[in-house]
């Protein structure tokens, strides 16, 4: 069909929006993928796609008017919690700047409808309950800080300019396709379950726990896990909101439950048959104690529930990837 509507996904060469990819063309979509493959998988992209900087507001620009973008999914970010501490000057302009250079192009060709990547960490050290989407954003780290300034954005665009926007705060995106085709993977790894697999599999000798002295049953610091293909369901169904004329909002997209670090080490094993190899060392810098998703917003708004989320799934599906994806250094 020639009329489905069209959306860029910005950032969709990356594990989470290239799993948005999918799930928007399996819903009916046409997706356009704009990338600048700073840190995107080539080939993580099936379709169309600009190859472009979101500061490049030239070519976003042609991009828009050569493929008649009806919506936009943004994903394209740095997110490195700790690089982000270091180097905030390059999260501050690249989340920030880059996210108003493609509202301007948005307004410009007419484009009002948004699905923005946010994420948990806008709400910084928070207790062990399930955070509501109310409860007070206070990011301690760049990264989280760059998100919420642009949720504050998107907020005072919907008001003046008549934006659709859902902002999607996630928590710990996990896991990987049934199929085995895309799966979390970076040059740099830091995300807990892709390096401890890594680890297994050889490619990582320095793997570690980072603080076993958190105010947590076991030590460790307790996060919200949530598979990217629940992810990318919730992002298909924020989109037909903003397509019917709704006026967008803020949901959290977890599933109300965590895990510590040592829980996520023993489901590996027990999935995997053998034991991660780790060191202790101390806490990173900007890293929270528990990050917990209250998610009955999603449930209520989006009418979305995750089916994928189990943590048996989550690292079963994600095991399942790096096997394939990655030669072995190490007997398995």
């Amino acid at each position: 069909m020639n009329d489905r509507p069209t959306v860029l996904i910005t950032g969709g060469a990356g594990y989470i929006g290239a799993h948005c990819c999918r799930a928007l063309a399996s819903a009916g979509y046409k997706t356009v993928v704009y990338d600048n493959f700073s840190t995107g998988h080539r080939s993580f992209v099936t379709g169309p796609f600009v190859e472009g900087d979101l500061r490049d507001r030239s070519t976003l620009a042609s991009a828009f008017a050569q493929h008649r973008i009806a919506a936009v999914l943004h994903f394209a970010a740095f997110s490195l919690v700790g690089e982000s501490v270091v180097n905030p000057q390059k999260y501050y302009n690249n989340n920030v700047a880059g996210t108003l250079s493609l509202l301007d192009v948005m307004r410009e060709a007419g484009c009002n409808r948004l699905v923005f990547s946010s994420t948990g960490a806008v709400y910084g050290n928070a207790d062990s309950k399930a955070l509501p989407e109310n409860f007070p954003c206070e990011p301690i780290n760049p990264y989280g800080t760059s998100k919420w300034m642009i949720e504050r954005i998107l907020s005072d665009y919907r008001q003046a300019y008549g934006l659709g926007a859902f902002c999607l705060r996630y928590f710990n995106a996990s896991g990987a396709d049934a199929s085995a085709e895309i799966g979390e993977f970076r040059e740099n790894e830091t995300h807990l379950i892709p390096r401890a697999m890594m680890a297994l599999q050889g490619h990582v000798g320095d793997f570690a726990i980072f603080g076993d002295d958190y105010d947590t049953p076991d030590g460790t610091a307790i996060r919200d896990y949530i598979h990217v293909t629940d992810l990318a369901a919730a992002h298909v169904a924020a989109l037909k909101l903003l397509m019917e004329g709704h006026v967008g909002g803020t949901c959290n997209l977890g599933t109300g439950s965590g895990f510590s670090v040592r829980e996520i080490l023993a489901a590996i094993a027990a999935e995997t048959g053998r034991e991660v190899p780790s060191t202790v060392k101390p806490r990173r810098a900007g890293d929270p104690t528990y990050l917990i998703a209250d998610p009955s917003s999603a449930r209520h708004v989006l009418k979305f529930k995750p089916t994928h989320s189990d943590l048996v799934t989550i690292i079963r599906t994600a095991w399942a990837w790096h096997k394939k994806a990655h030669p072995l250094k190490v007997s398995v």
